[in-house]
């Protein structure tokens, strides 16, 4: 029979190789989540944070169009969302669906709005100029696949 001390010295050996497993499964973890962001195209924090203002904007300015039966113009931007637009075409059902300020990307700039988008011809884009702060570059992201 195994006394108390032998069983507690077999414990405090078994601990190290525990903790390794532990270690072990848990990078295993991470690298399957790395290898499914990589390959989903999202190569950083910055890029799903855009993603999930966009799809807010998307949001919102559907909610716009339902009231109102059209996009804001481009002149009008997304500023239509905050406050009631003086130019034409006037919004006949106006009602703020944003906060006091537009949201900002990642890196602390306004998101660009066209209507027409000339990547959505029938409705518009919209999009973060990306990492470099200059919009019509590789790094936009944006409402298009």
């Amino acid at each position: 029979m195994e006394t108390a001390s032998e069983a507690e010295k077999k414990r405090s050996r078994r601990w190290p190789l525990v903790l390794l497993a532990i270690l072990a499964c848990a990078a295993l973890v991470y690298l399957r989540l790395w290898q499914s962001a990589s390959r989903s195209g999202m190569s950083n924090g910055g890029d799903v944070a855009v993603q999930g203002h966009i799809e807010h904007y998307k949001t919102m300015l559907l909610m716009y169009k339902g009231a109102n039966g059209f996009y804001p113009t481009t002149a009008q931007g997304l500023k239509a969302l905050i406050s009631k637009p003086e130019s034409e075409p006037k919004p006949r059902n106006w009602r703020q669906l944003l906060d006091d300020k537009l949201i900002l990307d990642p890196w602390q700039q306004e998101y660009f709005y066209e209507q027409p988008g000339k990547h959505n011809p029938n409705s518009y884009d919209i999009y973060s100029a990306g990492k470099d702060r200059k919009p019509g570059t590789a790094d936009d992201i944006g409402n298009w696949p």
